[in-house]
């Protein structure tokens, strides 16, 4: 009979266990806690979107859409694809189940993303991230309650040493306009000496050639014009409020004017928080304002700002976790023992505390198991014990060890 082969994980894929996963948990745990103190409601969508959904928010030419993502045909004829980002598919559910009535409407949500790229550290193919979006606000107050938020939640996971928030203007729709002309007659006055890539981009998303990677095109980009030159007022204006409102909040920030988001519906606020702590792929957590992507999925303008940062590249951070021990091992000893012990341990977890069992070995390896296990305390129920209503319990930190009456276990587990 031929040995049947272990099956294993699809590239890019990841089993979240172990330390990762109290990081995992960590993350997951303060970002829910933080956001309820700034009052983002929780949203669940669909992991799966239709792919127009995506196609039209991220522009048909991105390379998310043209290479990363999966999309498949489902049984009924339709194009499915993996969500992968969440603002999509949030504007997506608002649209569609009429939410205009809540606006302002403060959104999170977190999850796992699908996309089809090179793995690397921090970065897998399907990967989890944390989302905040501000939907409906128009005012540059939203910008700043939202980078509030963020610089918040990297402070309370105790990330923040080291990660610097970049920010900079894309302006309103005539500033932006007049910036991308004047960035385009620029790269084409050097189309030659650009690269391949930079060279598509220029027909496509010539935004994004201001922030390429390769050595031959940042003297190009370097010296091609800033925003600044082309900002309406009212866009010089926007961006001022922004930075006032950071400083009065206490939040630093450091001008970019070289961060950009390529896509035609970015107005005003761009961000990013990075860091050199997890090597080239700096970014933690990045964002900015979308005033027209509700109009390029056939909604009414609706202004929107929001953010994403990767669970796995928070976590990574992240100082080694503590993890919260058990605050009893018991072990039975004897006929009957297991019973009660069992009858015990439930009515202790259901008044919150948390215990286990170590059914099985000599004494030396329970005591090694609840050692492990981090443990407050041990609790020995012997027949002799269980005949007199009572238990021995020890005390792992001090090694004092005395009787308890069983009604009184609680307490004493407690103090």
């Amino acid at each position: 009979m031929a040995k049947i082969q272990t099956p294993q994980p699809v590239r890019g894929t990841q089993d979240i266990f172990g330390e990762d996963q109290e990081r995992f948990s960590h993350v997951v745990e303060t970002f829910e806690r933080v956001r309820r103190l700034y009052g983002f409601k929780g949203v669940e969508m669909p992991v799966f979107e239709p792919t127009a959904v995506f196609a039209r928010s991220l522009g048909e030419t991105t390379d998310v859409v043209s290479k990363e993502m999966y999309s498949f045909e489902d049984r009924g004829g339709d194009s499915l694809t993996l969500r992968p980002e969440f603002t999509a598919g949030i504007c997506r559910a608002f649209l569609s189940n009429g939410w205009q009535q809540h606006v302002p409407l403060k959104l999170s949500a977190h999850g796992p993303l699908f996309r089809y790229e090179r793995p690397q550290k921090g970065r897998y193919r399907q990967f989890h991230q944390l989302d905040a979006e501000i939907i409906g606000a128009g005012e540059a107050a939203a910008d700043v309650e939202l980078l509030c938020f963020a610089d918040q939640l990297l402070k309370e996971l105790g990330i923040d040493q080291g990660v610097t928030l970049q920010l900079n203007t894309l302006g309103d729709a005539e500033s932006r306009d007049a910036w991308r002309d004047a960035l385009v007659e620029h790269f084409r006055a050097h189309r030659a000496e650009l690269s391949e890539d930079s060279q598509d981009r220029l027909e496509r998303n010539p935004l994004r050639i201001l922030d390429s990677k390769e050595r031959q095109d940042r003297p190009i980009a370097d010296s091609a014009p800033d925003i600044d030159a082309y900002l309406s007022s009212e866009a010089k204006e926007f961006f001022a409020q922004v930075t006032e409102g950071l400083d009065a909040c206490g939040v630093a920030w450091t001008r970019n004017s070289r961060l950009v988001r390529g896509l035609d519906y970015y107005r005003h606020t761009a961000f990013e928080f990075v860091t050199d702590r997890l090597g080239a792929q700096g970014t933690v957590l990045a964002g900015g304002r979308y005033d027209g992507l509700m109009e390029s999925l056939g909604g009414p303008h609706t202004p929107a700002v929001g953010w994403a940062a990767g669970i796995e590249r928070l976590g990574m951070l992240l100082e080694e976790p503590k993890v919260a021990g058990t605050d009893a091992i018991f072990i039975p000893l004897g006929d009957g023992c297991e019973t009660a012990a069992m009858k015990i341990m439930a009515e202790l977890r259901r008044s919150g505390i948390s215990c286990e069992m170590a059914y099985k070995g000599n004494m030396k390896k329970r005591m090694q198991k609840a050692n492990a296990a981090g443990a407050a305390h041990v609790v020995i129920i012997g027949e002799n014990e269980l005949a007199n209503g009572v238990a021995a319990v020890k005390n792992l930190a001090t090694g004092d060890q005395r009787e308890i009456v069983l009604d009184g276990l609680a307490e004493a587990l407690t103090a």
